[in-house]
């Protein structure tokens, strides 16, 4: 049996597969709490007890790169080995990868039913590249190289470039997050834990008033982005602070996809992933998005032919289990 798990900095999803079959149908699957478990072998022990069952190869995705067989988790205090995993949990071997090659190599398995496609563009066959970017709690970057037998899956960690404001907001943007990192990556303003920061700007110099009430509210939560999100989505006009703030980001956002599409010359195709984008899916849609994605001077042509998809299903674990059959033997 496969052990298979999307290990994110926010949520875990665990699931044991058989050998060769679909997999898209687990023996069984559970979510987890990541920051409530001191380490992934006691979250995996749970699940095996709940479950009633016993694995005998390990595939886990992490969310941080992976080095020689070990990784460092970016947004969760965890540091993992396949070598500690397998003799902890008594399986044969484990493999780990990163969560956006995870990602990486499962989109050209996707189905039609797991994307939204926001611009169609004219997709370039192989052996054309394509490019995976994934704000979540972080902000994950992947990419897809043609080889002779098919995609080759492989990670980045390019939400930690330096940030590239595309105009004198986002330049103000980039001084008041300065001032609380020093050094600003596209993830301090674009992924889960950067929404924050993009409000807390706009609030900051004025931009709209922040209702009391609200206020309130976000000084309740330990993580202020689903309210953030929740509030620019549900009801726009009594919340411009939040709507302002989403807009931001889906320019932040757009840009550096289409920086990323530059970078790898991914014209067979953008696949935005994470867990904002399908809960954003209209402000992708109204034309800010392709708007900063394509403005890129002289190669604004070549971006607006590039088609972009966003993926409305939790992929990552698929990518897991699909890695784990072939680099396992269990295909």
């Amino acid at each position: 049996m496969l052990l298979a798990g999307d290990i994110g900095g926010t949520k875990t999803l665990l699931g044991l597969y058989a050998p060769g079959s679909d997999p898209r149908q687990p023996v069984a699957q559970a979510e987890f709490q990541s920051g409530n478990y001191p380490g992934l072998e006691e979250m995996v022990r749970e699940f095996l007890q709940q479950t009633n069952q016993t694995a005998t190869y390990g595939c886990f995705d992490v969310a941080g790169p992976v080095i020689g067989g070990q990784a460092h988790l970016t947004n969760l205090p965890w540091s993992l080995s396949e070598e500690s995993l397998g003799r902890d949990l008594g399986l044969k071997r484990v493999v780990l990868l990163n969560d956006l090659k995870a990602i990486a190599y499962a989109v050209p398995h996707l189905q039609a039913a797991e994307f939204h496609t926001i611009n169609p563009g004219r997709p370039a066959p192989p052996p054309s590249a394509i490019a995976v970017i994934a704000p979540g709690t972080g902000l994950g970057e992947a990419y897809l190289v043609w080889s002779e037998t098919g995609y080759v899956a492989c990670s980045s960690e390019g939400g930690h470039a330096d940030f590239g404001p595309a105009d004198e907001m986002q330049a103000e943007l980039w001084r008041h997050v300065s001032k609380k990192y020093g050094h600003v990556s596209y993830e301090r303003v674009c992924s889960g834990e950067g929404l924050p920061n993009i409000y807390d700007f706009l609030r900051d110099t004025h931009y709209a008033p922040e209702p009391p009430e609200f206020a309130a509210k976000l000084s309740a939560v330990q993580d202020r982005t689903p309210l953030i999100m929740q509030a620019a989505m549900d009801d726009p006009a009594a919340n411009p602070l939040c709507t302002a703030t989403l807009q931001v980001f889906v320019a932040i956002l757009g840009a550096e996809a289409g920086n990323l599409a530059l970078k790898v010359l991914g014209t067979g195709g953008v696949y935005l992933a994470g867990g904002i984008p399908k809960r954003v899916l209209p402000h992708l849609a109204d034309g800010r998005f392709m708007q900063a994605f394509i403005d890129k001077g002289r190669f604004a042509d070549l971006l607006k032919d590039i088609p972009v998809h966003a993926i409305v299903s939790r992929v990552a674990l698929l990518g897991a289990v699909l890695y784990g059959f072939d680099h396992l033997g269990l295909a």
